[in-house]
């Protein structure tokens, strides 16, 4: 039997790199809790490349 993951804290890192499989990016992101953060934004990511939180200035770098 496999253990389930916990969540991630939000906001832990400054930086995250995320790939084509994590759109459409949205910080916090699924795999982050929510009760102690910000509310869920959607970060147009896909043209340039990269993304700031406008809440938390976590920055976000399509991998591609």
């Amino acid at each position: 039997m496999s253990e389930v993951a916990a969540p991630l804290p939000a906001n832990t890192q400054n930086q995250y790199e995320i790939t084509v499989s994590d759109l459409p990016l949205a910080c916090p992101s699924p795999a982050m809790t929510l009760w102690n953060s910000h509310p869920r934004v959607f970060l147009p990511i896909e043209k340039s490349g990269w993304a700031k939180c406008p809440y938390c200035g976590a920055e976000y770098t399509l991998k591609r």
